[in-house]
C-alpha cells in the first residue's frame, strides 16, 4: 500500500489533484480510525503511536499523510478527552467510527495567532452560532463532512470568547473556493471556505473559551498537542526519504576528479554526515514529547512551550536536510522525474505551517520569562 502511495504522490502533485485513490485505500484500512478508542470500533493508538504511523506514511507520501493529519487530530483531541473522563466529544469519536471525515477550519488571513484568535464572527443565536469569515487551507476539503472551525464572540468587548465548533456538510451558509495552486502539498487540495451566517447547532459545539492564551484549557491544549506534532513527524519522515534518496544518488554519482563514485569525495561525505547528525537530534525530541503526551507527565504551563518547540525544531531541521541534499544531488535533483524537487517544495510549506516561527519564538521565550501569553508589548 504504502508503495502505491509512493508511485501516486508525483501524479497527484503534477494534477494538482485530491488524492482520491489514497484516501480510498486509508479509509478501507481503517487508517482514520487509528486514534479512535478501541470500545468506540478504532485502533485506540496514542499520540506517540500516531505519530509514528504517520511518519511512515510521510516518507512515502507527505502529502497523503498531512492532508489526514487533519482528520487524525481531531479525533486524537476528542479520544484524549473521553480517556480522562470527558465525554463531551464522544459524539465526534461515534460519528468518526460511523465514516464521518473531520477537516480543519482555523486558518484567517491577517490572524498570526491561529485557534487562540479569529477575524471570524461568533454570533450566539437561539439554539447555537452563526458564523461569517473566510477560512484558509481546509484540508480534505473535497471529502470532509464535519468542518472543525472556530470563531470569535465579541458581544461583551472585554471578555471576547473563542467558539469552537463542527460543521456540517449539509449545512447552508459557506461555499468553497477553490483557491488551491501552490508550491507543495498539492494533493492536500486545501481550498478555502467562505462562511456566511452558517449555523452551528449547540451539538456541534465543542467549546466557548476566553479569547488569547487564556482559553488553553485542555481542548485547545490538546489540539496543539495532536495538531503540531503531527506536523513535526510528518516533515521529519519527509526528510528521512530525502536522505535516501541523496544517499542513493551520491553512490551512483561519477566525477572525473575520482576514481570512485561522488560518496567517496570528502565534501559529499561531510553534507551526508550533516543530514544525518540533523535527523539524529530531532526523532528523540518527537519522541519525548509526544511519549510525555501520551503518558500524562504533568508539565503544567510549559506544554505549549514544549509542542511548539519540537514542532519548529523538526520541521526548521527537516528543511535543512532536504537543502543540503540537493546540494548533494545536484543538478539531477532539480528535475521532476528524479522526484527530489517535489521533496524540496513539500518541505519548505513545513515551516510556515502553524506555528511558524514567530509565533514559536514568542511563546516559548514568554513561557521562559514568566510572562502572560496574552501580554502586549509597549514601547517608549
Amino acid at each position: 500500500m504504502l508503495a502505491r502511495f509512493a508511485s501516486r504522490a508525483a501524479v497527484y502533485d503534477r494534477e494538482n489533484r485530491f488524492f482520491d485513490e489514497d484516501f480510498i485505500e486509508l479509509r478501507a484500512a481503517r487508517y482514520l480510525l487509528l486514534a479512535v478508542p478501541a470500545e468506540l470500533g478504532g485502533a485506540g493508538m496514542s499520540l506517540a503511536q500516531v505519530c509514528r504511523e504517520q511518519r511512515r506514511l510521510a516518507y512515502h507520501a507527505p502529502a497523503t499523510a498531512l492532508a489526514v493529519n487533519m482528520h487524525l487530530y481531531w479525533t486524537g483531541v476528542a479520544a484524549d478527552l473521553w480517556r480522562r473522563g470527558d465525554a463531551s466529544l464522544e459524539w465526534m469519536l461515534r460519528e468518526a467510527a460511523a465514516g464521518e471525515i473531520f477537516a480543519a477550519g482555523h486558518a484567517e488571513s491577517g490572524n498570526d495567532v491561529p485557534v487562540l484568535l479569529s477575524t471570524t464572527k461568533a454570533e450566539r443565536v437561539e439554539g447555537g452560532y452563526r458564523f461569517t469569515g473566510r477560512k484558509q487551507f481546509g484540508s480534505l476539503t473535497p471529502v470532509w463532512t464535519r468542518f472543525g472551525l472556530h470563531g470569535m464572540d465579541s458581544s461583551d468587548p472585554k471578555q471576547p470568547k473563542i467558539v469552537h465548533a463542527f460543521m456540517s456538510r449539509d449545512d447552508a451558509g459557506y461555499i468553497i473556493k477553490e483557491t488551491w495552486d501552490v508550491l507543495g502539498m498539492r494533493a492536500t487540495r486545501s481550498d478555502d471556505t467562505v462562511l456566511d451566517q452558517a449555523f452551528v447547532p449547540d451539538r456541534y459545539v465543542a467549546r466557548v473559551v476566553p479569547a488569547g492564551g487564556a482559553g488553553v484549557d485542555p481542548f485547545v491544549m490538546s489540539l496543539f498537542a495532536w495538531a503540531l506534532l503531527g506536523f513535526g513527524n510528518i516533515y521529519y519522515g519527509l526528510a528521512k526519504r530525502a536522505l535516501d534518496v541523496s544517499i542513493a544518488a551520491v553512490k551512483s554519482k561519477r566525477s572525473l576528479a575520482l576514481s570512485r563514485s561522488m560518496a567517496y569525495h570528502p565534501e559529499a561525505q561531510h553534507a551526508i554526515a550533516d543530514m544525518v547528525i540533523e535527523l539524529e537530534a530531532i526523532e528523540p525530541h518527537l519522541e519525548t514529547v509526544a511519549a510525555d503526551w501520551s503518558n500524562g507527565v504533568d508539565h503544567g504551563a510549559a506544554w505549549p512551550s514544549k509542542v511548539f518547540a519540537a514542532k519548529y525544531h523538526a520541521v526548521e531541521g527537516s528543511w535543512r536536510v532536504v537543502d543540503l541534499g540537493l546540494d548533494v544531488t545536484g543538478g539531477y535533483g532539480i528535475f521532476r522525474s528524479a522526484g527530489y524537487e517535489r521533496l524540496v517544495r513539500d518541505a519548505r510549506l513545513g515551516r510556515i505551517h502553524p506555528a511558524n516561527s514567530f509565533l514559536t519564538h514568542e511563546v516559548v521565550a514568554k513561557t521562559a520569562l514568566g510572562i502572560s501569553l496574552d501580554e502586549q508589548p509597549r514601547w517608549g
